[in-house]
């Protein structure tokens, strides 16, 4: 079947192959133990620093040491000391991790690829990274750049050799998990242009908008099968706590911005509302809404329970009531007197902290995260990650 559709001045002809989903009508929960496990060939992710990684390091220069210690042992383009969820997505399917699409020297696309840059926003921002920190590469460019990988993938791949290895084969990309993990970014956004909470909150349709249009240009090039984090309780993060509660002050019983929590969950029910119409739009697709939030708000409320400590601290920082200072980033280093001085290092253990540099969560973190999700007690519908190309009607 050919669709043709428009992606800014281009018309682009897809043949679509559909193939079979199976629609599960009865409980997901008692048929998954009876489905044959999902043979995705393929991750393409898509999102913000969550999930980068390497691209942002790609595009301006390597996240420092000693981002990278505690798996790889160096900085490996992850905001973070280690693993990502998406690496553990990766691993758990018997995936390589994803390389990022940007990153032109060691790459391997023979599996997938990710479009994800730290910094990232649904919206554009109309802005350069180095005013506002928000990356040039929004939602709609990644799409974009999915769109010409694919096109061009596919004319080398067709070419063998070397080519034959180090990119997916066409059929990969109708079978490929396709995960998303982004928005965070545009609300936190609109609070450091200086809106209020209601202003913020009014421009999540938009926003939702804009990732639906998203979603349609993957699926109308082939990809049925998606994977969805909603958004974390930003409220809860070192940089956020330490830059905006001076103008919304007001904390729950963990130390957590009570109106940017709320604008969290109000951004995951109009995403999960988002998602269900999306069901009904795309009847071909399998779409699974991950609730990342309440467990990222979990192992913050009862770290020590998980056997974490100082949830609401950055590991890697420089001082302040949340080791952290929006100057003086993680690896941040001066020169004194000759000699060369880190001003913001890894703490002592960083396996038994939540947060990594005030903005992301550590290897220790995410792995936690991961095991909570990969199951299905945390999605809709309540099917494990191995399981989700598979379809369910109401």
């Amino acid at each position: 079947m050919i669709y043709r559709y428009r992606i800014g001045y281009t018309i682009f002809s897809v043949e679509i192959v559909l193939l079979p989903i199976l629609l599960l009508t009865s409980s997901p929960a008692a048929a998954a133990t009876s489905l044959k496990a999902c043979a995705f060939p393929a991750i393409f992710n898509f999102g913000d620093s969550n999930s980068d990684t390497g691209g942002l390091s790609a595009a301006f220069g390597p996240a420092p040491a000693p981002n990278g210690e505690t798996f790889f042992g160096r900085p490996s383009g992850r905001y973070s000391d280690g693993r990502l969820i998406v690496d553990f997505i990766a691993e758990s399917l018997g995936l390589p991790l994803l390389s990022a699409y940007l990153n032109s020297i060691g790459t391997n696309f023979s599996h997938g690829a990710n479009f994800a840059t730290a910094g990232s926003t649904i919206r554009r921002q109309n802005t350069t990274l180095f005013q506002s920190g928000y990356s040039p590469f929004s939602l709609d460019v990644q799409t974009w750049q999915f769109t010409q990988f694919k096109s061009r993938s596919q004319f080398f791949y067709s070419q063998g050799g070397i080519f034959g290895d180090l990119l997916p084969s066409e059929d990969f990309f109708s079978k490929a998990l396709y995960t998303f993990d982004i928005g965070q970014n545009d609300l936190t956004a609109g609070y450091f242009l200086g809106m209020t909470t209601e202003e913020v909150k009014a421009n999540i349709p938009d926003i939702l908008d804009q990732f639906t249009i998203a979603i349609k240009s993957i699926y109308w090039q082939g990809g049925r099968y998606f994977w969805i984090h909603n958004t974390g309780p930003f409220g809860c993060l070192p940089y956020v706590l330490d830059r905006l509660t001076l103008r919304a002050p007001e904390v729950d019983d963990k130390g957590c911005g009570v109106p940017f929590n709320e604008v969290a969950q109000l951004f995951n029910s109009m995403l999960n509302d988002t998602v269900i119409q999306l069901r009904k739009d795309l009847p071909l697709a399998s779409f699974t809404y991950v609730d990342i939030y309440s467990n990222k708000y979990r192992l913050i409320s009862y770290a020590k329970k998980y056997g974490f400590e100082h949830p609401l601290m950055a590991c890697c920082g420089h001082g302040g009531a949340y080791n952290y200072n929006k100057t003086i980033g993680c690896g941040s280093k001066t020169v004194v007197n000759g000699t060369e001085i880190v001003l913001a290092n890894s703490c002592k253990e960083p396996l038994k902290r939540v947060n990594w540099d005030g903005v992301h969560y550590t290897e220790a973190a995410n792995k936690w995260i991961f095991d909570q999700i990969s199951e299905g007690t945390f999605s809709d519908p309540h099917l494990p990650l191995r399981m989700a190309c598979y379809n369910q009607t109401a």
